[in-house]
This record gives structure tokens, sequence and C-alpha cells, in this order.
């Protein structure tokens, strides 16, 4: 059963977003939960193929929707696909950066090159991508008022916050990425008006990135130790997005919001939650009974 979005099916009338990897996976989700409530849509991917499939299925709902092929690590290809959704739509309000690269391996097997490849991908990528929008989503620029900027939008992770098995090309990809969206919300939310957030998503259901880093899914030790419970859902990446590009994030810039159920935050239990009370009756009596003051000397 499909979830039903809280918010008003009209917040994003009248914009025009354009997605990289909006394709497949979680660009895809948000790309039809955007079309879903107003904004036209237009997806940048490598392949044809996908491209043309997410198109059908964005028009299936009615959504005004076009694939443009590129690679965001070509500025060539950046530059194009910018100039093309503006010249089918009229302007650009949102980009949303979800283009990503990952596999797992070990840092002593992973080649210069491997490392480099995903930073290309999800940093310079994502880098490329806002300087070519730039002249388009800032305030005064084409099909926009004199006195409002539009919004960026880069997807992150959590694996940076502490560190990941296996992960260190992502991790170190991830962390540039909230970099540029930080000195982004400074400087050209200053210059332009432009809002410049992230999300970072836990581990999400039914998704690319799942399939790659746990062919299993999450085993049911692994879960356990999930404050929640469970795998996320799509579903709730596009509704963090849909806040933050809606008038309700309007005063939101710099900001990466972690949607991963506070994953990043836990800890396998060291102790049974049934052993905490004892232990503590325990330790309070052998502090109670202990000396007070400072200790003899030994001399």
């Amino acid at each position: 059963m499909e979830s039903k979005s809280p918010f008003k099916s009209d917040i994003l009338k009248g914009k025009v977003a354009l997605l990289t990897g909006g394709g497949s996976g979680i660009g895809l989700e948000i790309s039809r939960q955007f079309g879903k409530h107003g904004a036209s849509i237009a997806i940048m991917g490598r392949r044809k193929s996908v491209l043309d499939s997410a198109v059908s299925y964005l028009q299936s709902f009615g959504i005004p929707a076009i694939g443009l092929q590129g690679d965001v690590r070509k500025q060539e290809d950046a530059k194009r696909v910018v100039e093309l959704t503006v010249k089918q739509f009229g302007k650009l309000d949102i980009l949303v950066n979800a283009a990503a690269g990952n596999f797992l391996v070990s840092p002593e097997d992973l080649s210069p090159n491997g490392f480099r490849t995903v930073l290309d991908i999800d940093s310079v990528g994502t880098f490329t991508m806002c300087q070519e929008a730039l002249n388009y989503i800032k305030k005064g620029g084409p099909g926009r008022s004199s006195t409002s900027g539009g919004l960026i939008l880069n997807i992150s992770a959590t694996l940076h916050y502490t560190a990941s098995w296996y992960q260190i090309h992502v991790a170190a990809a991830k962390a540039a990425v909230d970099a540029v969206t930080r000195n982004l919300a400074l400087e050209w939310g200053t210059d332009y008006d432009i809002r410049v957030n992230g999300i970072a998503p836990g581990p999400i259901g039914d998704t690319a990135g799942m399939r790659k880093l746990g062919p299993e899914e999450i085993s049911n030790k692994s879960r356990e130790y999930m404050p929640l419970y469970k795998l996320g859902e799509k579903h709730d990446i596009a509704m963090a997005a849909l806040y933050l590009a809606s008038d309700a994030g309007k005063y939101i810039n710099g900001t990466i919001m972690p949607v991963d159920g506070g994953l990043w935050l836990s800890r396998p239990r060291h102790l049974p939650k049934d052993a905490v009370k004892e232990l503590s009756r325990t330790v309070e009596k052998k502090s109670r009974n202990a000396p007070v003051g400072v200790p003899p000397s030994k001399l």
C-alpha cells in the first residue's frame, strides 16, 4: 500500500525541477512526488533506456516530464542539460543532485582510479551541476523574480559522520558534498538568495544502494541496532525533499537533514536492558561505601 503525502497537492505548482539520478531509486521517487505536487520535471542520466522508462512512468501520473541524457562528470553535458530544461519549461527553480556511485571495497583493494571515479560523480558532479544551474536559479535569472532565488538540494549520506566499513571512497565523496552544500548556502544564499540544503538518507529499501551494499537486505542482528527497527522507504526521502522545496522550508539554508531513523547515532547494546537496574544498584552501593576525601599516601 502506497504511503500518502501529508502535503497539499499544489505546494510546488508552477515550479520546474531538474534531478540528476532522477531516473531510478530515490531520485525517481523524488521526481514523482515533486511532479505529483505540481512541478514540471526534467531528469538527467547516462542510460537512455532508464530515462525513457522513467519518463513514461512519470507521465503515467500526468506529470510533465522529460529525460535528458548526460554525464554529470562532463561540464559540457551539465551545461547542455540545464539549457535544455530551461528551453523546454521556460525556467529552473529546483536542482536536485542525486547522481551517485557506490560499491563495497576494502581500502587496500581500492584503486586511486576507483576512488577518483566516485568523487567525480558525487562531489565534482554535484559542484558542476550547481555551477551550470546558477544563472537560472539565482534571483533575477531567466523566469525568476528579482527578489527571490531557487533551491539546490544535494543527496548525501551519514557514512562520514563516524566511519563505515568498506566505504572510504563514498564517505570521502559525501563529506565533500556536505562541504559544498554548506559553502554554497553561505555564499549563494548571501549573493543570490539561493537556498542550498542536503538530505542524508540511511538504508532505504528497494534501492540499488541496498542491493549493492546489503544483497540480503539487513540481517536481523543488524536490524536490532536500528532505533526504529526497520529500513526507510524512498517515500521518506521524497517527503523530506518536498518539505525543503516547499514554502514550509523557506528559511532553511545550509542544513543537511539525516533521514535514517537515527541509525547514525546507534551502537550495539553493551548491556541487556533488564540488567541495567541491577548493575546501577551495585555501582551506587559501592560508590556510597567508598571512602570520601583524599586517599592516604602510600609513602
